[in-house]
């Protein structure tokens, strides 16, 4: 199951309609909880996301609506009795702020501290790119590893079947037939977060062959000069990053407050993001990550 659950929409100031950030890319049987904050332990609860199922939290930043729900969240997991180790990604010069979060909360949980501070691999198909804002910010991209999608007239053609399939993928080679004879290579679904930042090349990094990008779209193209000035994406600048990376499904969330209805936000950014879908989230929206690219036709 491949699911990516909202947990909250708004930037900076809450409304009554959206809650502070928060999400959970829910990846086979892992939970990945990004941004949680204010709010985040209640909003598990009405989106029906259990505190068994985050197994990693990731920071972008130390900004409060990005972090100030951790405390609840990993107190929560304690009172749930959560068993299973979980780690926490967040950039290092966010140590202070992150510790100070993590002293306030009930104690009990297995916690695994991960501070990086340069782009690259942070866990098994879990990579950071940095991102530009006014504090250090990262963010993430999960990738499925590349693999083989076996054709079956060919494996007929060769006269293999049954039990003898598994072994061929295994070891890549059956008497005279190989692996790339009788299969095409399937590239693996990724999915990209990028939060809080001008436009830059960690944002092309991350959105880059995304079936699922989620991506801040905190201005409308009005506000471009306060987008430059506060170091944020305007809903056009997200629908080109996504032209730009060939991505499939767009998410635009962290809206300003100042756009009640988030609506002509999303039309921005449909204007220029050519093949790409465009969703703007709702809290609470549980959003499938597409299934794996179609592969063009073989003989």
């Amino acid at each position: 199951m491949r699911e990516f659950v909202v947990l909250g929409t708004a930037s900076q100031a809450p409304t009554r309609e959206r809650n502070h950030n928060g999400y959970v890319l829910l990846w086979d049987g892992e939970g990945l909880l990004f941004d949680p904050g204010e709010g985040t332990q209640r909003q598990m609860i009405r989106a029906g996301v259990s505190a068994h199922q985050i197994h990693r939290i990731c920071l972008t930043h130390v900004h409060g609506d990005h972090c100030y729900g951790l405390p609840g969240v990993l107190s929560r997991m304690a009172l749930d009795g959560v068993d299973h180790p979980v780690h926490l990604h967040y950039p290092a010069t966010g140590e202070g702020v992150v510790r100070a979060l993590v002293s306030v909360a009930s104690p009990g949980v297995d916690l695994r501290l991960h501070p990086h501070g340069v782009a690259g691999a942070i866990a098994p198909g879990l990579e950071v790119h940095p991102l530009h804002h006014r504090v250090e910010t990262y963010g993430y991209q999960l990738a499925e590893p590349a693999g083989r999608t076996m054709l079956p007239g060919r494996l007929a053609a060769s006269g293999i079947s049954g039990a003898d399939v598994g072994r061929l993928q295994r070891e890549g080679r059956l008497g005279d037939v190989r692996l790339e004879d009788v299969s095409v290579h399937r590239p693996g679904q990724r999915f990209g977060f990028v939060m809080d930042t001008a436009w830059c090349e960690g944002a092309e990094q991350i959105a880059e062959g995304a079936d699922l990008l989620v991506t801040e779209s905190t201005f409308a193209e009005s506000e471009a000069e306060l987008a430059v000035e506060y170091r944020h994406l305007t809903a056009r600048q997200a629908g080109r990053l996504a032209a730009r990376g060939g991505v499939r499904r767009l998410v635009l969330t962290h809206f300003s407050a100042r756009y009640p209805d988030a609506a002509p936000l999303g039309e921005e950014a449909r204007a220029v993001a050519e093949d790409a879908e465009v969703l703007v989230a709702e809290d609470l929206d549980r959003i499938a990550v597409p299934s794996r690219r179609r592969l063009e036709a073989v003989d």
